[in-house]
């Protein structure tokens, strides 16, 4: 455009695609933020590994106590092989998720309820706070004699360790929810069944999946400690067992399992409360 002519004053209008603010090359700057953010993390780990490996062939850490990773990796892949860590692998995984059933399910259920009724609440709160401090391990010796060293047992404390969290947290979040959105549901008639699935609920879903990734969190620890007395089976008789006998390296291999399996639950949760709750990343992105 030939700006000859043109007075002082004169009003010029200008077509936005000739004008240029250097978006692509912002966008290409956050483009390389993200992926050297990315890249990273993923050798940041990778480097933490080597500088172990040299540290241990260097006789700078205890080999008896710090394997080395190439150590570690040789007993994981002796476990995969003979298929003994997938059979503990599994039955962890059944006994946690059982747990984890049992415990989330009626706790969502009564949170819901506590969250709308003050009655309710102001009944069973007490009970709930003062049972809540009470270390779930120091009861395993009371569950264990009422049911035994089997399964039920393992699936009890989980669902304990995961009762509380999911109750509080979805208390709190039936709790928080603006009052305008339960009065907007009373005057428009909505019956008690559709206070709780259609406002209490979605209203309460942030905090009741924060309450699901404490709960699983919690799942881990309590599943672990369970298996260290009365299973046959499972990472924390690994882990256990290694112990015993001194095999530091499939010690590591259980201890490493438990962690991924967190992450990978992790994982899985957050893309459950990416497909549930679109409107929480709509909400951030903004």
């Amino acid at each position: 455009m030939s700006m000859q002519g043109l007075a002082e004053g004169d009003v010029v209008a200008v077509h936005p695609g000739e004008i240029s603010l250097g978006a692509p090359k912002q966008q290409r700057v956050h483009i390389r933020g993200d992926v050297a953010e990315r890249l990273l993390s993923i050798f940041s780990p990778l480097l933490l590994l080597v500088l172990w490996e040299v540290l241990v062939r260097t006789s700078l850490l205890d080999a008896r106590f710090f394997p080395p990773p190439t150590g570690i990796v040789s007993t994981f892949g002796s476990l995969v092989a003979s298929g003994e860590l997938w059979n503990h692998l599994s039955a962890s995984i059944v006994r946690i998720l059982w747990g984890f059933a049992l415990g989330s399910t009626p706790a969502l259920i009564l949170g819901l309820i506590m969250g709308l009724s003050p009655i309710i609440r102001a009944a069973i709160n007490p009970m709930i706070a003062a049972t809540y401090p009470i270390p779930k391990i120091a009861i395993l010796p009371l569950i264990m004699l009422i049911f035994g060293l089997g399964e039920m047992s393992k699936y009890v404390i989980v669902a304990i360790g995961v009762f509380f969290l999911v109750l509080i947290n979805t208390m709190a979040g039936v709790m928080n929810i603006e009052q305008i959105y339960l009065d907007v549901g009373k005057n428009f008639g909505a019956s008690r069944k559709d206070m709780y699935l259609t406002i209490a609920f979605p209203g309460a879903l942030p905090l009741i999946f924060a309450g699901l990734r404490l709960g699983w969190g919690v799942a881990l620890l309590l599943i672990v400690a369970a298996e260290f007395v009365g299973a046959k089976s499972g990472i924390g008789y690994l882990i256990w067992q290694s112990w015993q006998t001194f095999s530091v390296e499939a010690m590591y291999v259980g201890l490493i399992i438990i962690s991924v399996l967190g992450y990978i639950s992790s994982l899985v949760l957050d893309e459950l409360e990416r497909i549930l709750i679109p409107w929480k990343s709509l909400h951030l992105k903004s």
